[in-house]
């Protein structure tokens, strides 16, 4: 695709949030960004991807490159609407991660090998 660069680098999601609030506000498109609406549109995508595959292993190794690359894509807009849905909510995304995982943690102790996974 012409116009895209490959990024080599960390990137922020306080990054991604302001360049998701850039593409939107250069389209005038902050009404469409409703929390509901950013909510319903791309894990519907995803979903649509691994509807028929059944199980898949690790790392994907019997998918096609071109399979790969609309995944990549389709993942892609999972994380910049979750950037976007939070932002638009007032949630610092990074924040409530890691307490998310400080949580998880004090739930599901390491040390307690029949835990099951949630």
């Amino acid at each position: 695709m012409s116009g895209v660069e490959e990024v080599d680098e960390r990137v922020s999601l306080d990054f991604l949030k302001h360049k998701m609030a850039k593409f939107a506000k250069e389209r005038d498109w902050d009404h469409f960004h409703t929390p509901r609406n950013l909510l319903l549109g791309p894990v519907g995508e995803v979903s649509e991807i691994f509807q028929w595959k059944g199980e898949v292993p690790k790392g994907l190794p019997d998918w096609k490159e071109e399979e790969r690359i609309h995944l990549g894509e389709e993942l892609s807009d999972v994380l910049l609407y979750l950037v976007r849905l939070a932002d638009m909510c007032g949630i610092d995304l990074g924040k409530a991660a890691l307490r998310k995982l400080q949580l998880n943690a004090i739930k599901y102790k390491a040390s307690n090998k029949d835990t099951q996974h949630p």
